[in-house]
This record gives structure tokens, C-alpha cells and sequence, in this order.
């Protein structure tokens, strides 16, 4: 799903959500190639290493966004999880567990593969080694979720070279397919993902086709 797209349906979805009391929805899609800048970088270009002609010939498309965070990569071979739940209620609005949990069912979701994942302390994001696997970044309006995690699967590992990942300039991205010398299929870690994020938000996810999502949103 291009970025854009995936970006309009978040917000739609985040006010169906607050306004109309919709059903959570975690969407979970691949984007082409897209570099993302979060609110921390915005105006600023010193964690972007590529220039515009660099961008163009790889195919890279550059957006600013209003998640927290400084600069990311989406690409194929990644899942982007992007989970829309309203935290309004006693006990979850807190944003820091909100990441924390989102890290949980990382870890949980890598453990299926025999990876020894973690935290790794101030920074936010689940790692492997030193190097990052999973980065996270989210926004939250009215307590409502959006934006969210992008796991390393088996994307272009060559196109991290154009940022500076998150700001973060002494430590390396690593996927699944480096650490296991091959990568499981997509569908796959997709699958655990889910479950993973049902056992961690409690919450019990329900397949729905582009078709069933759109009567869905419809007011």
C-alpha cells in the first residue's frame, strides 16, 4: 500500500474510531519505498543522507509526518504494523507502556524464530545484538493510536545506508533474514505479529477484506 494511502486511512480510521466509537483495526501492510520523517526532525535534513537525485534513482519517496521520532525506512519485505486503539480508559493512557507493550509483542513475535530480542535503554524500538530489528513511532490524539512499528523482515538492507536510522549514528538495523541466514515467508511473521499484539492489547483481531473495511468506515 503506498504510504499516502496507508496515512489517510489511519486518520479516517482514528476518527471513525473516537468519533463514531468504531471497532479498534490494526492494519498491517507493506509500503513501497519511503523514507518518513517524525515531528522530532522536521525542517531538518541532517539525518538524511541521500539527496533528491539519490531518492529519485532509488525510488525513494520522502515524507514529513506527525508521529513522534526522527527518520525511518518502510520498505517491501517489512511489516508495518499500524494499530488504531483508543487507550480512554482507566489504566491505559499511558503512552510509554503503549510502547512498551508494542515492543512485547515484537520480542514475542520474534521468539517464534528462536531470536533473543530486546529493549536496549533509552532507545525505543526492539533490538538484536546492538543493532535494531524493529522501529517504533507513534501518535496519539484524543488517546486514539496511530502510526506505529515497522519489523524488519527481509527489506533493502542497502537503503538504510541513505539515513541516519532514528538519529541513532553508533548502532547498525539488522533484519530477520540476517540473523536466521534466510527469511521466513511474510505471511508468516504477519500471522505471529497479530497474535502477538491480540495476547499483549488483550484484543481479539478479526480478518477484514478492502471491501468489508470500506462498508466499515462508512458513517
Amino acid at each position: 500500500m503506498p504510504y499516502q494511502e496507508a496515512w489517510t486511512l489511519q486518520r479516517t480510521t482514528a476518527e471513525a474510531v473516537l468519533r463514531r466509537g468504531l471497532n479498534e483495526v490494526v492494519y498491517l501492510v507493506e509500503h513501497p519505498a519511503v523514507y518518513t520523517i517524525g515531528r522530532a526532525a522536521h525542517g531538518q535534513s541532517s539525518n538524511l543522507l541521500w539527496d533528491e537525485a539519490k531518492l529519485t534513482k532509488e525510488g525513494i519517496q520522502l515524507f514529513e509526518v506527525d508521529r513522534g521520532g526522527d527518520i525511518t525506512y518502510h520498505g517491501p519485505g517489512q511489516v508495518v504494523a499500524y494499530p488504531i486503539l483508543n487507550l480512554d480508559r482507566p489504566g491505559d493512557r499511558d503512552l510509554h507502556r503503549y510502547l512498551r507493550d508494542l515492543e512485547e509483542a515484537i520480542i514475542l513475535t520474534l521468539a517464534d524464530w528462536n531470536l533473543a530480542a530486546g529493549r536496549f535503554p533509552p532507545n525505543t524500538g526492539v533490538w538484536i545484538g546492538g543493532e535494531k530489528i524493529a522501529a517504533i513511532g507513534v501518535k496519539a490524539s484524543h488517546w486514539v493510536t496511530q502510526h506505529g512499528l515497522a519489523l524488519n523482515v527481509h527489506p533493502n538492507m542497502d537503503h538504510f545506508s541513505g539515513i541516519i536510522p532514528c538519529g541513532i549514528r553508533d548502532h547498525g538495523v539488522t533484519s530477520i533474514e540476517q540473523q536466521l541466514g534466510h527469511s521466513p515467508p511474510l505471511a508468516d511473521v504477519k500471522a505471529q505479529l497479530s497474535c502477538h499484539l491480540s495476547e499483549v492489547f488483550q484484543i481479539r483481531l478479526e480478518s477484514l477484506s478492502r471491501a468489508d473495511l470500506r462498508a466499515f468506515l462508512q458513517p
